[in-house]
């Protein structure tokens, strides 16, 4: 015990409170059981410390952070720490790794149901069916899910600019006057190539030379431990889904043929299909559905997308499609907070159900779009759009 409370005021005193992630202010901390997931990387740990190094003096005693992982818990249980800490003072609690824990979930909700004087906040791995599990947390835990930066927060952790987020209805109504007020202060086409190619993981700033390969080692990470956290995965498939990202990587967004697909990494179809939702529970691929049609893991998916730039960068290095980076850059800003589907007659996106994008350069004009409603033209290489058309790099300012 005495060792776990001196190790987690040593990493809260090296965490920085300079910059924080935009979950960190919409997290309701009070609530006593708190879910944080999300991929590898984005930044999950470095929040809930920032929140114990803001509420708590260092060298406290009622607040502690510990990970699931350590050597400590694998001889003893979750509860019985609790259960001793809390007689010690303790009243909050951070959990990290908890999906490296068996029987994580039940212990946390013995806690929660015997302890009410004690506050407990949990991250683990976006693979996590946390609301879905044999033990009822979803009357408990209030569980938010972290993406990575957006080109907004990249530009306020490299000091370039602190802007606010805005909504998509303000986005939609109001571009041309956001678009004016920011570029007033920075002109954000000069660091948003940068943004594409490094900015989506916050360890990039470490040491971008090495960016690359660190990125490469939390993907093997993902396909070859994570994922055995899905029911049903073959760990002995590992270097198949790794071949099948590579093959993606080289062809993505495109229609997947998916009798191909499986002959060529060599599983059943059925197996490919659950492997793509696996990915996209990982957060290494994004999966686009016909609008109204079923997401679950026996629905092939219409369109396949890189989850983000960075990873297409990763895999491709400047051999990327241009086309492919816009749409998935525009996908991953928005998806955070806002369903979007396939349309099924013309644009490349449908969000909420409602609006129509279609994704191109600068010279891109509303030739396909022109007869629907509600539709708009987001263009690359523009720093000011008009009328419907709005500039590729404002959508980073959703969150």
């Amino acid at each position: 015990m005495e060792s776990l409370l001196i190790q987690s005021n040593e990493f809260k005193r090296q965490v920085s409170l300079e910059f924080k992630r935009y979950l960190y202010h919409e997290i309701e901390w009070s609530w006593r059981l708190i879910g944080i997931v999300g991929a590898r990387g984005t930044g999950k740990t470095t929040m809930v410390l920032q929140y114990l190094k803001e509420h708590f003096k260092s060298n406290n005693q009622n607040a502690i952070y510990i990970s699931l992982d350590d050597f400590y818990f694998t001889n003893n249980t979750l509860i019985d720490f609790i259960k001793e800490f809390r007689q010690k003072g303790g009243v909050f609690i951070a959990i990290d790794e908890v999906h490296k824990y068996p029987g994580w979930a039940r212990e946390i909700k013995n806690a929660y149901d015997r302890f009410p004087d004690i506050n407990i906040v949990f991250t683990g791995s976006s693979i996590l069916e946390i609301l879905q599990l044999d033990v009822d947390l979803s009357r408990r835990a209030v569980v938010y899910r972290l993406s990575g930066l957006s080109f907004r927060e990249y530009l306020e952790m490299e000091n370039i600019c602190r802007e606010r987020k805005y909504s998509l209805d303000e986005i939609l109504s109001g571009h041309h006057d956001i678009a004016y007020h920011i570029t007033e202060k920075i002109k954000p086409l000069a660091f948003f190539s940068d943004y594409l190619r490094f900015g989506y993981y916050p360890y990039y700033s470490e040491n971008r030379s090495v960016y690359y390969s660190r990125l490469s080692q939390t993907m093997k990470l993902i396909i070859e431990n994570d994922l055995r956290l899905v029911k049903g995965y073959d760990p002995g498939n590992a270097r198949k889904i790794e071949q099948l990202l590579y093959i993606l990587a080289g062809n993505v967004p495109f229609k997947p043929n998916i009798t191909k697909l499986s002959e060529k990494i060599g599983v059943y179809r059925s197996t490919l299909v659950r492997y793509l939702h696996y990915l996209a529970k990982a957060e290494i691929i994004n999966l686009l559905f016909l609008k109204g049609i079923s997401t679950s893991t026996l629905q092939k998916p219409e369109k396949i997308f890189l989850n983000n730039t960075n990873i297409a960068y990763m895999l491709c290095r400047e051999k990327v499609n241009q086309g492919s980076i816009r749409e998935s850059f525009f996908l991953s800003q928005i998806q955070v907070f806002h369903n979007v589907s396939l349309p099924k007659k013309s644009g490349d996106f449908l969000v909420d159900d409602t609006y129509l994008f279609e994704i191109g350069g600068s010279r891109k004009t509303n030739k396909q779009i022109k007869n629907e409603k509600q539709a708009f033209i987001v263009s690359d290489d523009i720093e000011i759009g008009a009328l419907n058309k709005i500039p590729l790099w404002l959508f980073g300012f959703l969150y």
